[in-house]
C-alpha cells in the first residue's frame, strides 16, 4: 500500500528436510497404498535428493526418473500440432484427433506432460476432447500429477486440464466422473502436500484445484491475492469486502466436501512443517486462496486458523483456541513478508469468537510496535478494516490514537488511513480523528491553511528535516497517493467535524488548487470536497478558483471527472462559464473519451441556444432543492439557503436511492426539449410554442384543481434571482413535479410533435 508496498520475499525457509510420506488414513474413499512419494520413484522405490523446496525455479527436479520419449511418438505429435495450426481441421474431425492421441499418452502421460514442445500440443488436446478422455487422461497420471504440476511445462498442462473439467462441469451428467477424478487427485496430494505447496508451480495448480473444487472460476481474482489498489479501496471503505460479497460468481457446481477435506487433510499431514509453510511465499498463497474459498464456513475456519498460527491442541472451546504459547512466535512471524500476508487473510475471514480472541491475546497492547514495522503495519492496518465494534475502536484508538505524527515520521500513513475509515464506518471517535491529523501536520501556532497541501505532500512535508513551517508548495512532485486518499475520508465527515480541512483547501491558491485538480488523487480530493455537506459558500470559493482551466481540465482523464463535478456543484453563473469554456475546446474533446461531458452537459444545446438552456438548468436545479427539502436528510434542509445543489452525501443507508433519483430528474428534464440539444434540428414558429404553452397551463391547472383538498403549500423563495421568472413557471412541490415528470415530459415532446398533440388533444 503506497510507500509500505513491499514485494514477497524470494528465498524461502531451508528447514523440514527429508520429509517422508505419511501412512496414516487421508479421510478420502479408495486405497491410499499406491501414494505418489516425494523423492521417490512411482513404484514408491526412494531416490535420493533434496527436497523440492531447494531446487530453483528453473532447476530440473528429479522427483520422478523421466523417460526419454519416443522419436516416433514426437513425430505424431508434431504432426498434430501442425493439423491444429493450419486450421484445416473440422469440429467433428478435431474430437476424434483429440480422442486417438490422448490415447496415445496412456502410460507415458509424465513424460509428454513435462516436454517443453509436447506440452503446449497436449493443453490443445484437452481442451478439445470430451470428458471421459479427459478423466482418463487424469486418472492416468494421477500418481505423478504433483511431479506434473511442480514441472515447468506440465504445470501448464495440469492448469489447462483443470480448466477443462471446469468447462465440463455444466453438463450435469459429467458430475461424478469428475468427482471420481478429483477426489482420486486430492488422494494422492495428501500423501506429501509441503513440496507441492512449497513450489512456485505446483503452488498455482494447487490454488486452481481448490478453485474447481469451490465452482469458482480459475481466474477469479477475489480467491488469488487482489492488487495493492483493491484492497486499499476495501479499507478505505470505497468497495464492499470481499468477504461480505455475495455476489460471486459460480461457474460450475462445487464439492464443498471435498474442498472441506482437501484443505483439512493438507494441514494434518503438514503438522510437522507448519512453521516453514509460515513463511514459504508459495505455500502462503495456497493457504490465502483456502482461506478465503471457506469463508462462511465458520466450524472448519474455528480449527484451520489456530493450527495456522502454530496451535496444537484440537477440539477446544472458544476463548481458548490461541494457545498463549504461540503468541510471541506469532508476533514476530508478522515481520516476515509471506506470514504477514496470510495473516491480514486470517483477520478478514476469521469468526467474531476468533477475532476478538486474536485481538485480546495477541495484538493488544503491540499495535504501536507492529505498526512501526515495513510488513507487520500491513497486518494492522488489517486488523484495524475488520474491526467488529466500537470497543475494538475503543482499545485501538487508546494506543494509536496520539501516535499519528510518530507514525507519519516512519511512513506509516496507511495506519493512519485505515483507522480514520474504521472509525468512520463505526461511527466512533469522529471528531478526535480530524483534531489528531490536523494537529500532526500543523501546530497550534499556525495557521489551518496549511494542513490540505502538507497532507497532500506527505513525504514531501515529513522529510524535508529542520524547521518544518518553512515548507512550501513544491514544484513538479506528484502527490502522495495514501495522502490524498486520506482527505477523501475526512470530507466524508460531517461538516462540524471538517471546518479546518475546509478552510484550508478553499484557501489554498488558483495556481495550487489547479495543479491538484490534474493531478490524479488530488482531483479525487478536489470531487470529496465539493461532494461533503461543506456549505455553498464555501463550495463556491474553491469551484471559482478553477475558472479559465475548465477547458484544459476537461482534456485530462481524471480532471473531467473533476469539471463535472464542480458543475453539479455549481451555481447557475458558474455553470454558464464552465460550458461556455467546454464550448470553445468541443471539437478537440469530442474526440477524446472525456467527450462524454458534452453530452452530460449539454455543450450542443448550449452553444445552439444558451437561454434555453439557461432555462433548463435553472428548472433543474429548483427541482433538485424542492426535492432534496421534501425528501432530503436535515443535513440537506440546513444547507437549502445556499446558492448551490442541496449536499448530496447521505447517510449510506439512502444515498444510492436519491442518486438514482437525482438522474431520474436528470433524465426527465434533459428531454424535455430534446431538439435543443440538436443543432440541426428544425426550431418551433412562436403559433406553436404560444399554443403548446397555453395546452400545458390549462392541463397542470386542471391538476392543482384536483388537489384542492390539501392546503397548498406557499412558494419557496428563489435562491437564483436572476432566473426567478423562469423557473417560478413550472415550480409545484417536489413530490408533484417528480410524479409528474413523465407527464412533463410528453408535454414538451408535444411542443416538437405537434401532429401528434392533436391528437392527444382530440382524445
Amino acid at each position: 500500500m503506497g510507500e509500505d508496498n513491499q514485494s514477497y520475499k524470494h528465498g524461502r525457509n531451508k528447514k523440514g528436510l527429508g520429509r517422508k510420506a505419511k501412512k496414516e488414513n487421508f479421510g478420502f474413499d479408495g486405497d491410499n497404498s499406491n501414494k505418489y512419494v516425494s523423492g521417490g520413484l512411482i513404484d514408491g522405490t526412494m531416490k535420493g535428493r533434496k527436497s523440492w523446496q531447494h531446487h530453483n525455479a528453473s532447476e530440473p527436479q528429479t522427483s520422478v526418473v523421466r523417460k526419454q520419449v519416443d522419436p516416433e511418438l514426437v513425430k505424431y505429435f508434431s504432426e498434430i500440432a501442425n493439423l491444429f495450426e493450419s486450421n484445416e481441421v473440422e469440429l467433428e474431425e478435431r474430437s476424434v484427433l483429440c480422442r486417438s492421441a490422448l490415447e496415445e499418452t496412456r502410460g507415458k502421460e509424465f513424460e509428454l506432460a513435462t516436454d517443453y514442445i509436447i506440452s503446449h500440443t497436449l493443453q490443445m488436446l484437452l481442451e478439445g476432447c470430451d470428458v471421459d478422455h479427459l478423466c482418463g487422461f487424469l486418472r492416468g497420471c494421477a500418481e505423478v500429477f504433483p511431479a506434473i504440476a511442480m514441472d515447468r511445462s506440465g504445470s501448464h498442462v495440469a492448469e489447462s486440464a483443470l480448466k477443462s473439467l471446469a468447462m465440463h462441469l455444466q453438463d450435469e451428467q459429467a458430475y461424478s466422473v469428475v468427482e471420481e477424478t478429483l477426489t482420486m487427485i486430492c488422494k494422492v496430494i495428501v500423501g506429501n502436500p509441503v513440496d507441492l505447496m512449497c513450489n512456485c508451480y505446483g503452488s498455482h495448480v494447487l490454488r486452481s484445484l481448490l478453485c474447481v473444487c469451490k465452482g469458482m472460476p480459475l481466474d477469479s481474482s477475489g480467491f488469488h491475492r487482489p492488487k495493492p489498489s483493491i484492497i486499499l479501496a476495501e479499507r478505505l471503505n470505497l468497495n464492499a469486502p470481499r468477504s461480505d460479497r455475495n455476489d460471486t460468481p459460480y461457474s460450475h457446481p462445487a464439492f464443498p466436501d471435498l474442498l472441506k477435506s482437501l484443505v483439512s487433510e493438507m494441514l494434518r499431514c503438514s503438522k510437522n512443517d507448519i512453521k516453514m509453510l509460515q513463511t514459504d511465499q508459495y505455500s502462503s498463497l495456497v493457504l490465502q486462496t483456502a482461506l478465503k474459498l471457506l469463508v462462511g464456513h465458520d466450524q472448519d475456519l474455528l480449527k484451520i486458523i489456530p493450527t495456522l498460527l502454530g496451535c496444537s491442541k484440537e477440539n477446544v472451546g472458544e476463548g481458548n483456541l490461541i494457545e498463549m504459547t504461540v503468541v510471541g512466535d506469532v508476533l514476530e512471524l508478522m515481520k516476515e513478508t509471506a506470514f504477514s500476508h496470510l495473516m491480514e487473510v486470517i483477520l478478514e475471514v476469521a469468526p467474531e469468537s476468533l477475532y476478538n480472541e486474536m485481538f485480546t491475546k495477541v495484538f493488544k497492547n503491540s499495535l504501536f510496535n507492529l505498526s512501526t514495522h515495513h510488513c507487520a503495519n500491513f497486518v494492522i492496518q488489517a486488523l484495524i478494516s475488520h474491526a467488529r465494534n466500537q470497543d475494538h475502536m475503543v482499545l485501538i484508538w487508546e494506543e494509536l490514537g496520539a501516535k499519528f505524527r510518530e507514525l507519519f515520521e516512519m511512513g506509516r500513513a496507511g495506519v493512519i488511513a485505515a483507522l480514520i475509515a474504521a472509525n468512520q464506518r463505526l461511527h466512533t471517535h469522529e471528531r478526535k480523528c480530524c483534531q489528531a491529523l490536523s494537529a500532526a501536520v500543523c501546530s497550534t501556532n499556525e495557521s489551518p491553511r496549511c494542513i490540505v497541501p502538507r497532507i497532500l505532500f506527505l513525504e514531501s512535508y515529513f522529510s524535508c528535516g529542520g524547521d518544518r513551517s518553512n515548507w512550501n508548495w513544491p514544484n513538479g512532485v506528484k502527490m502522495h497517493v495514501i495522502g490524498s486518499l486520506i482527505l477523501q475520508a475526512v470530507f466524508r465527515f460531517q461538516s462540524e467535524h471538517i471546518q479546518p480541512f475546509i478552510t484550508s483547501i478553499t484557501s489554498m491558491e488558483a495556481d495550487h488548487v489547479f495543479e491538484t485538480a490534474k493531478d490524479a488523487g488530488g482531483a479525487r480530493v478536489i470531487e470529496a470536497c465539493l461532494s461533503s455537506n461543506a456549505s455553498g459558500k464555501q463550495k463556491h470559493r474553491l469551484v471559482v478558483k478553477l475558472r479559465g482551466h475548465f477547458g484544459e481540465l476537461s482534456m485530462h482523464s481524471s480532471g473531467s471527472f473533476t469539471v463535472e463535478k464542480c458543475f453539479t456543484a455549481g451555481s447557475l453563473s458558474l455553470r454558464e462559464a464552465i460550458a461556455s469554456e467546454l464550448s470553445a475546446v468541443q471539437i478537440e474533446l469530442s474526440k477524446t473519451k472525456q467527450g462524454f461531458l458534452l453530452r452530460k452537459l449539454d455543450i450542443d444545446g448550449f452553444s445552439a441556444r444558451p437561454d434555453q438552456w439557461k432555462l433548463r438548468q435553472s428548472s433543474k436545479q429548483t427541482t433538485y432543492k424542492e426535492f432534496y427539502a421534501a425528501f432530503g436528510s436535515s443535513e440537506t434542509n440546513s444547507s437549502k439557503k445556499d446558492t448551490f445543489l442541496a449536499d448530496p452525501s447521505k447517510p449510506a443507508s439512502n444515498s444510492n436511492n436519491i442518486k438514482t433519483m437525482r438522474e431520474e430528474i436528470d433524465h426527465c428534464l434533459g428531454s424535455a426539449a430534446p431538439s435543443m440539444s440538436l443543432s440541426g434540428s428544425k426550431r418551433r414558429s412562436e403559433k406553436e410554442e404560444q399554443r403548446s404553452e397555453k395546452y400545458t397551463k390549462q392541463e397542470m391547472g386542471d391538476d392543482v384543481s384536483k388537489g384542492k383538498k390539501k392546503k397548498s403549500k406557499k412558494k419557496k423563495d428563489q435562491v437564483f434571482s436572476e432566473d426567478a421568472g423562469a423557473s417560478s413557471k413550472g415550480a409545484e412541490n417536489a413530490t408533484k413535479q417528480f410524479l409528474s415528470s413523465d407527464k412533463e415530459v410528453k408535454k414538451q415532446h408535444s411542443k416538437d410533435k405537434p401532429s401528434k398533440s392533436s391528437k392527444k388533444l382530440k382524445a
